[in-house]
């Protein structure tokens, strides 16, 4: 792949999904979009690209961004984002809600990718529905992929997937084996809502949140779309709201909107929210 190719794939990838291609990438390029070109009877990179630069053709746009696109997922990634979820955000967010005789709390998994963690979310939701009352929640899940989507929605895994992270007590109980694959319920599938959606559009259309999962996303992004996106989250977020972003992010030097919740790893609030004041959980065992 040529130097100048390289430039336009990065300029391309930064307008249309914000993600930063930096030049040490060159082999994730290769890796991704040398099955697209073959799919689409090219003879390489260079013809894709030379293709990319000369249509108006979205479905082309949409394939190469989506091969760029990293959908790493599985079942209670990292856990403890889980646990402080079920053990410290939702047991205030719920007594809050009930004190307002409010019934309904909504929740964004942002970047979902192939479903794993909003499917995840809903299994803790059911399987501590007497902890919760009668709270009726409300989860979106949203990726750039449609291709990604498409899979999430369908919410079939293979045994490898159903393998990393989930208990096998929640496989036998939420999935049925259809041949080699693993099918969800129908009971978590109806709690969730799916759609594309990018990160650098306007969030006006996606409505009021109470909690937003955004883990493992903004490492892709350079330090300005970082603090736009965590803008646009702040904007369309409950004044008590929680953000989760992955162990390796942070909201210090980026962003002025939220503060983290002291002693909780991975939580944030509106930084007028007093979220910092607040004590870190008591720490619990078990998956939900």
């Amino acid at each position: 792949m040529n130097p100048q190719d390289f430039e336009y794939l990065k300029d391309f990838l930064k307008t249309r999904s914000g993600i930063v291609l930096s030049a040490d990438k060159l082999y994730l390029v290769e890796s991704r979009l040398t099955p697209v070109a073959r799919d689409l009877g090219m003879s390489g990179i260079d013809e894709l690209i030379g293709a990319l630069r000369k249509t108006a053709d979205e479905s082309l746009k949409t394939k190469i961004t989506d091969a760029m696109t990293t959908n790493e997922s599985f079942f209670f990634r990292d856990q403890t984002p889980f646990d402080n979820l079920r053990d410290h955000v939702l047991p205030s967010m719920v007594a809050a809600r009930k004190a307002k005789g409010q019934n309904r709390i909504r929740i964004w998994s942002a970047a979902c990718s192939s479903g794993q963690e909003p499917y995840t979310i809903a299994m803790m939701l059911l399987e501590n529905k007497a902890k919760f009352g009668e709270m009726s929640f409300e989860i979106l899940a949203t990726d750039l992929s449609t291709e990604i989507v498409d899979k999430a929605k369908e919410g079939a895994y293979s045994q490898f997937e159903v393998q990393r992270g989930l208990p096998i007590q929640l496989l036998v109980k939420y999935f049925t084996q259809k041949d080699t694959s693993w099918q969800i319920s129908d009971e978590i599938r109806k709690m969730i809502r799916f759609q594309t959606f990018n990160l650098l559009d306007s969030y006006g259309v996606l409505g009021k949140f109470d909690i937003i999962f955004c883990r493992n996303v903004l490492i892709y992004f350079d330090q300005d779309t970082k603090g736009a996106i965590l803008g646009r989250m702040a904007d369309i977020s409950a004044p008590d709201a929680s953000l989760f972003l992955g162990g390796a992010e942070s909201v210090i030097g980026i962003s002025s909107d939220y503060q983290p919740v002291s002693g909780v790893r991975g939580v944030y609030q509106l930084a007028s929210s007093g979220a910092a004041a607040r004590p870190a959980p008591v720490s619990a065992a078990g998956n939900g």
